[in-house]
């Protein structure tokens, strides 16, 4: 009996499971559940083509087989998916949905609520357990019905594209405010998950922190882009069953507490974007249980990479754009399950480990913008699965040669760019069968590079090979990728010649980059030609490619362009068909044309025209009317300045017109060009007075240069410099100004460079310059300024000046002290670093612009104009004045000076001993003065002094001796009475003058080192400078390798030049 007994309990108790399970899956649903489904449908307004769930409601069946409706075994409706039914409108609280009063979870997310509330009817759901509402545009307050939902497991309210939302439907936001936090949670003690993200909570740490410390089940926390403030409260501590914690993209603003790496159920981490300080706990990095760190975008968060214990279970390392530095330890080879690591934008150093070619996972490793130095490890041959290695920006060396590329057969992407990277670059890399973007650009890679087999299977779309040191002929087979898109080889030696034609093939490509080779790049067209078969270009770039005339092919261009064809050879007119093109960019500069045939004026499209060093003439007026920078400087238009130039130039931001024939006065209108920053008119024949609206429109604040040197202009100059001023050069030099100068210009706080040089000012010296601590240049030379510079009124300083240029006035009195304690900027710094160029910055739509300032200067005896003013050009010119009484000593302290000149002044007393420690000086001319004493000893040290001029003062002793005065001539001592030693007279010998010989022309001995020193000068000179002028291929090398060499003890001059004229830069960016 007892075998058959237990047959029969164990039949019985499957059949009861059985019957349980088939009740539950098959159970028809209730006649109230099924009408209250039937009226939701009815209700909500839903677009059927897009439905997979609501359109397939049927009324004939019963409601617990439609999708998204889940019943119990009693025939009740438990849960209900909606989610991504593209429901739009809203929920009333008479919906029959909250007649499903035994729902258990509930989802509406991803729908389109268009900005209605959430009905507080879903406060009558009370046996809910899930709650999803997530990304279905619901906006306003949270209703406070939620904090009676004390069975939920989950929470959902979260909106993951908030930064778009905020823009296109800023009232499309939900907020927690009243309840807030604390309320809404306060009775949800049974929370596992909660998912607020985008949800505008703007509460400070302590409050929300504490808020969530009463949710002790909590294993998914949610709040990222929540208008959260920091710090983190400590009770968040007690959360020890926390394996998910998401808060980037608030506003944190303090260290990451340390408790977080005693979470020991962490799985995943974000902290981006938080403003995060101090240093990131290094325990969480070795937390066991933790799969994903994100702590990118906190610039301002330090630390480093600690030794990672084997096992460990790391799968996403994100560190992008924070502080943290250090060497990558070669226990990073013990995180086995690492498939993403980007440690791109931080200051790692040191070698990249060869540990990280056994992350066998790895499919993302980015680690551009460090300070890694050494090889690319050849290890990298056995990532197999990587699909983008970035390691751009860094200074890596060595050759690529010794990777074995084909191994990594996923290759996505491959960035190299911006390294020291050598030797030749293997074919086989453009072969790699999924490989579609290689950069390369800005190392120094060489030789050739050899045609290849090209499979019609390849989808490299970007190749980017641009400032290297390659030659030879550019390979055919590139010309053979069908997917390209993007062709970048400029600044490269690519030689011979290469005929347009054969870009038919590249169906796909829509930016050529050829600029700056050897290259002679030719139409090729001859007969005729199908110009529907080439493809629609975005971009062509061919800079100094010996182009003879435009390519006839873009006749037939239907989108965009942005060309450039500077420093070629086209003469002649520019067509009509270019100028009536779809064009975004137009850079014509440095070729031989000489007429616009067409109209740039009813041209709307073009937005950044450049037309300079041509020889274009007549009249001026022919303008695009939307262009944001205009330069058809040095040309030879002859024409008045168009009188309604300001109606058709509204949106013009930088024009330049300088070395013109430009006549007539600065008509009015040019007033009504609100967008102006940069106006030039300089070296042209424009008369009248400077008008006083356009000094008036400094009050926009944008107003940044005003340049109208070496024209003919009369009057004063207008007082109209607004309390708004956002000037940074005015530039009035060699004009026939006259009166004062105005006291308003002190209201230009940003002013860099003020040239009123060479003109009739009448003034005393302007000492309420010393309120604009920006001034870096003052030129006052050549007026008629008089009185004593001494300003006892005046506590301000000039902390960033480095030229100053009083000569030719009629200033008198000392040179005080206090004047020259302040200019900061003539000292070295303390690190012994120099400044960088002075240009001016422009973000326009059409690019970063860079305008230089162009000064006048004398140095070394002559004239010469600084058209790229560097601030490592430091000069004080004082000469041509009535100045009297001692040298200042604290001059000695301007160890940054290059050029000092106090000549033609009634200076008395010794020449300090401290001048020689100004040992950048090349030009020191204190000649024609009373100064009295010997000449300093430690002169002879200053070895970069080119010119010196101690003449005609009152000098005596032996001239000392070093290597440096010796080579100076007579006349750098002369008329010293007291003064004796080479180059003069011997001072044991009579001291009276040889007498003249009856052969001799002048009596004048000429030294024969002399004559050789003379000589060679010249004729290095001549081997460097000669070049420069007749040969393009070694000016265009010159250029490349002096921006190189700058670059690189400058770090901030990191622009490379795109043209010859190097007065505005452009600099392109691909639009990815």
């Amino acid at each position: 009996m007892e075998i058959p007994l237990r047959r029969f309990l164990v039949l019985f108790t499957f059949s009861l499971c059985l019957f349980s399970n088939l009740g539950f899956v098959w159970s028809l649903c209730l006649e109230d559940q099924h009408s209250s489904l039937l009226k939701l449908k009815q209700t909500l307004i839903f677009d059927p083509a897009l439905s997979s769930k609501l359109v397939s409601w049927d009324s004939s069946i019963h409601c617990c087989s439609w999708p998204g409706v889940t019943c119990s075994g009693s025939g009740h409706v438990i849960g209900l998916d909606l989610s991504e039914e593209s429901i739009s409108g809203g929920i009333d609280n008479s919906s029959s949905l909250f007649n499903l009063h035994h729902l258990q979870s509930l989802s509406l997310a991803w729908n389109s609520f268009n900005g209605t509330r959430i009905p507080p009817g879903l406060g009558k759901l009370v046996n809910l357990r899930h709650l999803n509402l997530s990304n279905s545009e619901f906006s306003g307050q949270i209703p406070v019905g939620i904090t009676g939902l004390t069975r939920l497991v989950s929470l959902d309210f979260s909106i993951w594209s908030l930064h778009v939302l905020r823009l296109e439907n800023p009232d499309y936001v939900l907020k927690l405010e009243d309840p807030n936090l604390s309320i809404l949670v306060r009775n949800l003690t049974r929370l596992a998950e909660l998912h607020l993200q985008g949800v505008d909570l703007s509460e400070e740490g302590h409050n929300w922190g504490r808020a969530l410390s009463s949710l002790p089940r909590l294993r998914v926390l949610n709040l990222a882009d929540c208008l959260l403030s920091g710090p983190i409260d400590s009770s968040v501590a007690k959360l020890r069953s926390l394996s998910v914690i998401r808060l980037g993209s608030n506003n944190i603003s303090a260290p990451v507490p340390e408790f977080l790496g005693n979470f020991s159920n962490l799985t995943l981490l974000d902290l981006e974007m938080c403003d995060l300080r101090g240093n990131f706990p290094t325990k969480v990095f070795q937390l066991p249980t933790l799969q994903s760190l994100d702590i990118s975008d906190n610039p301002l968060l330090q630390g480093y990479l600690p030794e990672f214990f084997e096992n460990g279970s790391l799968q996403t390392l994100a560190l992008r754009s924070t502080n943290i530095s250090g060497r990558i330890p070669d226990s990073i080879g013990n995180l086995k399950g690492l498939s993403r690591m980007d440690l791109s934008h931080c200051n790692f150093k040191g070698s990249i480990p060869n540990s990280i070619g056994s992350l066998a996972n790895l499919v993302v490793l980015e680690l551009s913008w460090n300070l890694f130095s050494g090889s690319i490890p050849s290890s990298f041959s056995m990532l197999k699965n990587l699909t983008d290695l970035n390691l751009s920006d860094n200074n890596l060396s060595g050759q690529i040669s010794s990777i074995h590329w084909e191994n990594l057969s996923y290759l996505v992407n491959l960035e190299l760019r911006n390294n020291l990277l050598e030797g030749f670059i293997p074919s086989l890399l453009f072969s790699l069968p999924s490989v579609q973007i290689i950069y390369l650009s800005n190392n120094q890679f060489s030789g050739q590079i050899g045609d290849y087999p090209v499979v019609s299977s390849s989808q490299l779309a970007i190749l980017d090979l641009g400032s290297n040191r390659l030659e030879g002929p550019m390979p055919s087979s590139f010309f053979k990728l069908q997917s390209l898109q993007t062709l970048i080889l400029s600044w490269n030696s690519f030689s011979g010649t290469l005929e347009l034609s054969i870009i038919q093939k590249l169906e796909n490509l829509t930016w050529l980059d050829l600029s700056h080779n050897d290259l002679m790049v030719d139409d090729g067209f001859f007969g005729n030609i199908d110009l529907t078969k080439f493809p629609q270009l975005e971009v062509l770039l061919l800079t100094s490619c010996k182009l003879r005339k435009f390519p006839i092919f873009l006749r037939n261009q239907s989108d965009w362009l942005t060309l450039d064809f500077a420093d070629n050879q086209i003469q002649g007119e520019i067509p009509n068909w270019i100028c009536n093109h779809r064009l975004y960019y137009l850079n014509l500069s440095h070729n031989l044309l000489t007429k616009i045939e067409g109209s740039f004026r009813n041209n709307s499209l073009v937005e950044y025209l450049d037309l300079h060093s041509n020889q274009l003439r007549g009249d001026i007026s022919n303008m695009p009317q939307a262009a944001y920078f205009i330069d058809y400087s040095e040309n030879q238009f002859n024409s008045v300045i168009p009188v309604d130039i300001g109606s058709f130039l509204r949106q013009t931001s930088i024009f330049l017109a300088s070395g013109n024939y430009l006549h007539g006065v600065i008509s009015e209108s040019i007033c009504n060009m609100d967008s102006l920053e940069v106006l030039d008119l300089s070296r042209n024949s424009l008369s009248g007075t400077v008008p006083w609206c356009l000094i008036n429109m400094t009050q926009s604040g944008s107003f940044s240069v005003l340049n109208l040197r070496r024209n003919n202009l009369t009057g004063t100059i207008p007082d109209a410099f607004s309390g708004n001023c956002g000037l940074q050069t005015l530039n009035l030099n060699e004009n026939s100004l006259q009166g004062e100068i105005p006291k308003s210009v002190a209201n230009c706080k940003m002013l860099e460079v003020l040239d009123i040089g060479n003109n009739g000012i009448n003034d005393s010296f302007p000492c309420w310059l010393s309120t604009i601590s920006t001034l870096q240049v003052l030129v006052l030379r050549s007026n008629k300024f008089y009185g004593s510079i001494e300003c006892p009124m005046s506590n301000e300083t000039l902390p960033l000046l480095q030229i100053v240029d009083l000569a030719s006035n009629k200033f008198g009195g000392k040179l005080p002290k206090k004047f020259f304690e302040t200019w900061a900027g003539m000292l070295v710094p303390s690190d012994g670093t120099q400044a960088t160029f002075n240009y001016h910055y422009f973000d326009l739509i059409v690019g970063q612009l860079y305008y230089q300032d162009v000064v006048k200067v004398t140095s070394k005896g002559l004239q010469i104009e600084l058209v790229k003013i560097l601030t490592i050009f430091i000069a004080i010119d004082f000469s041509c004045n009535n100045f009297e009484g001692k040298i200042p000593e604290v001059i000695g302290e301007f160890k940054a000076l290059i050029v000092l000149n106090l000549s033609h002044n009634s200076l008395t007393g010794p020449i300090h001993s401290s001048l020689g420690n100004l040992h950048n000086l090349e030009s020191l001319d204190l000649s024609s003065n009373n100064l009295t004493g010997n000449i300093p000893q430690q002169l002879g040290g200053l070895n970069f002094l080119a010119v010196l001029n101690l003449s005609h003062n009152q000098l005596e002793g032996r001239i000392p001796k070093g290597n440096q005065l010796q080579t100076f001539s007579e006349d750098s001592f002369k008329d010293n009475k007291g003064l004796c030693g080479a180059p003069l007279m011997d001072c044991g010998a009579n001291m009276q003058p040889p007498p003249q010989g009856k052969n001799s022309n002048d009596g004048t001995k000429i030294d024969g080192n002399l004559i050789s020193a003379e000589v060679g000068f010249v004729f290095g000179l001549a081997i460097v400078i000669l070049p420069l002028m007749f040969w393009k291929r070694w000016r265009i090398w010159y250029y490349k390798r002096v921006d190189g060499v700058l670059g690189r003890i400058f770090p901030q001059l990191n622009q490379r030049s795109r043209n010859n004229g190097r007065r505005a830069l452009k600099t392109y960016r691909r639009r990815d």
